[in-house]
């Protein structure tokens, strides 16, 4: 009769950590270990447990396994709670057309285009809206309002570089004269205006005034004891064509206005020499800043704004308005 082969031990050793466990057939080596408080869980994502990381309490052995436990199952982030910021509602962009009304010289260097829509085009101070002229390229400005603070509701006003409308050639691909054919689509842009805490500080450059005068001017009428700080800029004194909007934000309390320019040609008392981003005020986390001008120019504010923790509004020029 031949012999029978000897019985093989139903448990196997195991060595984690200095520590001898004792393996049952149908577990894991990890799922032995875990049990054994040798290892323990971590908490991960949705509150999932992590096998075989962290340090906590963990569970003995359970007197009966007779069924494997099963491992849990996490879900990928994507699935899951969305992590991401929630973002702002997109805004209607709405199309509206018209018609040039009129071009005049609001400065030696400075032009004031007003185009008049058939219909109102819902927008709000701070925003950019898109100008196609008849034959020519679109073009993305920002609406603003007289120097003197008229408009109508139908009418967009706009801030222009140049001496006559030929000068606008370059811009719109076409010189503007009155009954010229427009269009215009917005709102657009990232520069709105937004009431709130905190000081408001507003920041133009040569023709970027005309975004931040809709915003100054808005800002007295809806929060007149909000602080304003101004700072407006250009490379020559002569470019400074603001001063009516100017005179009627002090009579109306704002006292922090600085006037800045480049050159010294001509430059009045009240008109600081040097780049306009030297004489932006030291600025506080809670700031609302605005900024509006050449890319160059914008892009410097961002950084202080960015460097101070403050909240950070951008209205960029396209090359030549």
């Amino acid at each position: 009769m031949p012999a029978m082969p000897a019985p093989t031990s139903a448990r196997c050793s195991l060595v984690v950590n200095g520590q001898t466990l004792r393996v049952s057939p149908g577990d894991t080596s990890l799922e032995t270990a875990l049990a054994d408080g040798v290892i323990a869980p971590l908490q991960g994502l949705h509150g999932a447990g992590l096998l075989g990381q962290g340090g906590g309490s963990a569970a003995r052995r359970q007197p009966l396994r007779a069924r494997r436990a099963e491992l849990p199952v996490l879900a990928h982030p994507e699935s899951g709670p969305s992590l991401r910021p929630a973002q702002a509602p997109a805004r209607t962009v709405a199309r509206r057309t018209g018609s040039v009304d009129a071009i005049t010289a609001i400065a030696p260097r400075v032009l004031q285009l007003v185009v008049t829509l058939e219909r109102r085009l819902a927008v709000e101070p701070g925003d950019q809206i898109c100008l196609t002229l008849e034959g020519g390229r679109p073009v993305t400005l920002a609406p603003t309002l007289g120097v003197e603070g008229g408009a109508e509701l139908n009418e967009m006003v706009f801030h222009l570089r140049g001496e006559s409308p030929e000068d606008l050639t370059g811009l719109f691909g076409c010189a503007p004269v009155p009954g010229t054919l427009a269009k215009a689509k917005g709102p657009l842009g990232h520069g709105t205006y937004r009431p709130g805490g905190g000081r408001l500080v507003l920041v133009a450059a040569e023709t970027g005034f005309a975004g931040i005068w809709a915003i100054a001017r808005a800002a007295r009428y809806i929060e007149p004891a909000r602080e304003i700080c101004l700072v407006v800029g250009a490379r020559d004194p002569l470019d400074l064509y603001m001063r009516p909007a100017l005179e009627w934000l002090r009579a109306t309390g704002v006292s922090r206005i600085t006037l800045a320019a480049d050159r010294h040609r001509q430059r009045p008392p009240d008109v600081r020499p040097g780049p306009l981003t030297a004489h932006v005020p030291t600025l506080r986390t809670t700031d609302a800043v605005h900024a509006s001008g050449c890319a160059s120019t914008v892009g410097a504010v961002e950084v202080l704004a960015a460097a101070a923790g403050a909240r950070f509004y951008p209205i960029p020029l396209p090359p030549g308005a």
